[in-house]
């Protein structure tokens, strides 16, 4: 009996696992709108700041390839094919969402405030604009209110664009996504997709507390982090004085913004932004 208890973990966590390195194979991240492209080459969508999650045929994972624990109600009519999209409660709700899909046992109180906004149904065989065409069908055809495909825009000049643009950021939107029409599904960072946003974000870790001066003295002055390119730089400002007495641990992941980069490739002016919550399995 203990033998069988020993394989059937084993086999859990291997699932786990797999699940995870098939998300991480399946992600693709945004570059920066440079402000040249052709518009017209795009489809336009909203960014909405929620908690990203991935939908492969059988369960919720994140960006990492954690599970994420829906109710049964939430997910049991999406569909048996990989999905791409954000779980989202609202305009300056990221904290209340995230802690949602951070629950082992759902709140299904809670859950009835997200919503699942979808896209993409990832497939490195076929373009965008036919994708796009596919996780709407998908979507509208299950006809669950929790369950909606992201509305994509086509527009022809810069001016259309900052139009849309402006009006995403006036209700409280984050910022909008460009989507190439015609580019096929990739992995990691793409030029393909591209996020148009006031400001620009991004995470690194903590690899060290560095101390404080003048006021600050006895609490963290500011933080050494390393990004995903192994860049190491120090974020100053952003924090309460609560934060600088009580520091994200090292070891943590912290969002940042920033406003482009400096001739040494680091992020200029980088500013704390919160802890990036991590969902273990």
């Amino acid at each position: 009996m203990r033998c069988y208890l020993y394989v059937l973990f084993f086999l859990l966590c291997f699932s786990q696992y797999i699940h995870g390195s098939e998300v991480h194979k399946k992600i693709q991240l945004a570059s920066i709108y440079q402000g040249d492209e052709d518009i017209s080459a795009y489809l336009v969508s909203e960014k909405f700041d929620g908690v990203r999650a991935i939908w492969n045929g059988h369960q919720l994972l994140t960006r990492g390839g954690h599970v994420i624990n829906a109710p049964k109600w939430f997910t049991q009519k999406l569909p048996s094919v990989w999905l791409d999209g954000e779980l989202w409660a609202g305009y300056n709700n990221f904290a209340f969402v995230s802690a949602v899909a951070r629950r082992h046992a759902p709140n299904e109180e809670h859950w009835r405030q997200v919503t699942y906004y979808v896209f993409d149904a990832p497939d490195p065989k076929e373009e965008f604009q036919k994708r796009n065409e596919r996780y709407v069908k998908l979507i509208n055809d299950i006809q669950v209110a929790h369950v909606k495909p992201v509305e994509q825009h086509v527009f022809t000049s810069v001016e259309m664009l900052n139009d849309y643009y402006h009006g995403v950021l006036k209700r409280g939107g984050e910022g909008v996504i460009l989507h190439s029409k015609t580019a096929k599904h990739e992995d990691g960072r793409t030029k393909n997709l591209l996020k148009y946003k006031p400001h620009l974000d991004d995470e690194a870790i903590v690899i060290k507390h560095l101390p404080g001066k003048g006021k600050y003295r006895g609490m963290m002055g500011s933080l050494l982090v390393r990004d995903a390119n192994g860049n190491e730089f120090r974020i100053g400002s952003g924090f309460s004085d609560e934060q600088r007495a009580s520091p994200p641990p090292i070891g943590s992941q912290v969002t940042y913004r920033y406003q482009g980069f400096t001739k040494f490739g680091k992020p200029r002016f980088a500013r704390f932004l919160r802890v990036r919550p991590v969902i273990t399995p």
